[in-house]
Formats: structure tokens, C-alpha cells, sequence
């Protein structure tokens, strides 16, 4: 480089100092910005359920591991919200009401495909109590659901069948959210389909990843990804927040 054009380098990057930009032309503080949430965000925490970790009915591969993760997020915002699968026994979500049919098998219900469970987070149940280690004692809202015996019901908003609501969509509404974060079990399933259903119903959302554990059956993960990824919804980090 020779000196004259080290010398217009150096006064384009003061420049761009004295104008409060990065080198690459973006407000400093947004190059360098955490995520700080405030009065309008809210963090859904789905199904941190003991039937979801190591010993439950339906365990997720190291869903434990996110309890202290996701105790520590949650100090940082205002409006939390947890979620618990509540099934009846029977429900038509599980393998053992189909005759002949196995847990993972796909069948057609009148609401449309759906996976058959084994048998898990029947309501009252231990299997169904959240993960004794998750501590958010400020969390303001618990939204069961699959409670309807004849339609199942992964997302926080919506039932399977994407009419029947749960009411969270109205509440959040009322109290002046605009955006969620989304993090707990599983990130395919009812993560997702929560995540999906915030952006639908006109919420900007964000699933944090390494908050949640995915089940991953027949490529569900990377379809779940690659599905949040088409309607908006941002894939961020723990680390991320301040």
C-alpha cells in the first residue's frame, strides 16, 4: 500500500469513528449490540417437563442439560411463560390408542399427519410436573396443552388443527408484547410449531438454540430449521444476551 492510499484508509476509518460506524459502514452500537429485552419481549419456556428429559416417557437426548440455562435467561426478562404438555390418558396423539400402530409411525387425522407418541405427560401426572430444577418463580402464565382428547397440540398458540386457540396469542397482545423468544423442548416439535405460530400471528420470534434440545426423528430438525428459517423466525445464542 502506498502512502497515499494509507493515508485515505486511515482517514475514511476516522471517519467513520467520529461518525459512531463500524468498519464495515454499520452503527457502532448495533455491530456490537447484545440482545437487552425489554417491556415488549417476551421468553416462552415449552414443555421442560420431567416426560422430556433422561427417565421420562419421552425423553429428549440431554434435555436436562438446559434447566440452568434456561433459569439464567429467564432473570432477564420481564414476561415469562411456560408451557406444559397435559394429555388425557388415551389421547389420540398416542401409539397405544391406534391398534397395530408403534411409536414414530405417521397417521392421518381428520386435522391433518400426525406422529403417534408413546404414551406420555398425561395430566396429573409426575411424568407431566415440570423439571423440578427450573426455577422461574416470576413466570406469569402457564399454558397447558393437548388437553383436547382429539387433537394434539404442540404449539403455545395454536392446536394441530390451526383453528382452536390457546388464548396466549390475545394475552400477549393485551399486554403490549411484540416479540418472543422461544427456548425448552423439543426444538422440531413444539418449539417450532410455537415459534411458527408467533410469526404468523404477527410477533417477531427467535428460538434460542442452544436453549432447547431437538427429538430429530426421520430429519425433523432440519426441517423444523429450514421451515423457521422461511417465515423469519432468528436462530440466535445464550450468548447473545446481555
Amino acid at each position: 500500500m502506498n502512502p497515499t492510499t494509507r493515508r485515505s484508509v486511515l482517514a475514511a476509518l476516522a471517519a467513520l469513528a467520529a461518525a459512531g460506524l463500524a468498519p464495515d459502514g454499520l452503527p457502532r452500537a448495533f455491530a456490537q449490540a447484545k440482545i437487552r429485552p425489554g417491556r415488549t419481549d417476551a421468553l416462552i419456556v415449552v414443555d421442560v417437563q420431567n416426560c422430556f428429559i433422561p427417565g421420562g416417557t419421552l425423553p429428549v437426548q440431554k434435555g436436562d442439560e438446559i434447566v440452568p440455562l434456561v433459569n439464567d435467561l429467564a432473570k432477564r426478562f420481564q414476561l415469562v411463560v411456560l408451557t406444559q404438555d397435559w394429555h388425557t390418558p388415551g389421547h389420540i396423539s398416542f401409539a397405544s390408542t391406534h391398534a397395530g400402530k408403534k411409536p414414530f409411525e405417521m397417521v392421518k387425522l381428520p386435522y391433518g399427519d400426525q406422529v403417534l407418541w408413546p404414551d406420555h405427560c398425561v395430566q396429573g401426572s409426575p411424568d407431566a410436573e415440570l423439571v423440578k430444577g427450573l426455577s422461574i418463580p416470576h413466570a406469569q402464565l402457564v399454558i397447558r396443552k393437548g388437553h383436547n382428547a382429539k387433537v394434539d397440540s404442540y404449539s403455545a398458540f395454536l392446536e394441530a388443527d390451526n383453528v382452536t386457540h390457546t388464548g396466549l396469542d390475545g394475552y400477549l397482545k393485551t399486554r403490549g408484547v411484540k416479540s418472543v423468544y422461544v427456548c425448552g423442548l423439543a426444538t422440531d416439535f413444539c418449539v417450532a410449531w410455537t415459534a411458527l405460530d408467533a410469526r404468523n400471528l404477527g410477533f417477531g420470534a427467535a428460538v434460542i438454540e442452544d436453549a432447547c434440545r431437538g427429538i430429530d426423528t426421520q430429519g425433523s430438525l432440519a426441517k423444523a430449521w429450514a421451515q423457521m428459517k422461511t417465515k423469519g423466525v432468528r436462530r440466535v445464542q445464550s450468548s447473545e444476551f446481555a
